[in-house]
């Protein structure tokens, strides 16, 4: 699997009745992502980089997936800002955002994002839409201020306790992990000394093949961002907070009681999987996928065909549909 990042892709070793076709789609990404939105002052030097746009009584927060930035809505976000107010931005450490406290875990994100909803004075309750990891700290988020939610859309959400379900990979994924972070502290080490260049010939692998998403202006600016050593600290410390996050099954704890909650699951996920471990990858996530969907008497699962693990690429109709969706049960559910 590949994650997006900065505009690049990273070989991860791992409102009413409105429909959400009245706008555009944008085939490439703007040059605009090639420079900072407007940041926002969390105190003690840390910022994060926020994009806002459209117009309305409600607001959308995006957030991306793993090592993703707020480039990876692109095609999304113009669909929602022709209904909505709708807001995307970059965790600490990726795209324009400064560097955030370590570890990189989900507290660090929830707290990061509580800060980043109030000192831009977004409207809270927001509709907050989760990518992958995103879809997790959008979770956490909602449990931990639920005040602030009015309803979730989470996008693939990736399975938990794969171990039970498909252990073959499970023991796989532990014994690749050392030679991935081995690889990944080469890039940080490299990034450190300004080494980093897609010219070098072992070296050129941590920044990957340009985005043909994106001009080359934009590649350019991307891959001086992930030439950064702030970038790499925070990609290891992402990815080495993963098993803590996916290790272990839903907490049977986690409810969201009457939030409307809206799961879309991907068709081909798992699509380059060994077919030793397809099926219980597939009955992972199914199972994940469906425990997250209880935690509210107003949660819905969505199947989106034609698919990968990036349905806001993919499908950026269908992930639109599903906010504007939102939007509506949210502006009927009791506060």
């Amino acid at each position: 699997m590949y994650l997006k990042a900065g505009g690049a892709f990273l070989l991860a070793v791992i409102n009413g009745q409105a429909t959400a076709t009245d706008a555009t789609t944008p085939q490439r990404m703007p040059d605009s992502y090639a420079h900072a939105a407007k940041l926002i002052d969390l105190g003690h030097g840390h910022y994060l980089n926020l994009r806002c746009s459209g117009s309305g009584p409600q607001t959308v927060m995006l957030e991306a997936g793993a090592v993703a930035d707020s480039s990876t809505w692109f095609k999304v976000q113009p669909l929602i800002a022709a209904h909505a107010r709708v807001c995307a931005y970059d965790r600490a450490g990726f795209g324009f955002s400064s560097e955030g406290a370590m570890p990189r875990d989900l507290d660090a994100d929830v707290s990061d994002l509580h800060a980043l909803i109030q000192r831009a004075g977004l409207t809270t309750p927001l509709v907050m839409v989760g990518h992958s990891l995103g879809s997790n700290i959008v979770r956490q988020y909602a449990s931990s201020y639920p005040a602030d939610v009015s309803a979730m859309v989470l996008l693939d959400p990736p399975a938990q306790n794969i171990g039970q379900f498909a252990p073959g990979w499970q023991k796989d994924e532990d014994t690749l992990s050392v030679q991935r972070f081995a690889f990944l502290r080469q890039c940080e080490a490299a990034a450190e000394k300004h080494e980093l260049s897609s010219t070098h010939k072992e070296l050129s692998q941590c920044l990957g093949e340009p985005d043909p998403h994106a001009s080359a202006k934009l590649n350019a600016a991307n891959l001086a961002l992930m030439s950064k050593p702030a970038y790499w600290h925070t990609v290891i410390s992402v990815l080495q907070n993963n098993p803590v996050v996916f290790k272990p099954p839903v907490s049977k704890q986690e409810t969201h009681g009457s939030t409307p909650l809206i799961v879309l699951s991907a068709a081909n996920t798992y699509a380059d999987a060994l077919p030793r471990d397809r099926k219980g990858l597939e009955e992972a996530r199914a199972h994940t996928q469906a425990q997250i969907v209880a935690t509210s008497s107003r949660g819905t699962l969505a199947h989106v065909p034609d698919t990968s693990h990036d349905i806001q690429i993919d499908q950026p109709n269908a992930v639109a549909k599903a906010v504007m969706q939102a939007l509506e049960m949210a502006q009927q559910s009791p506060r």
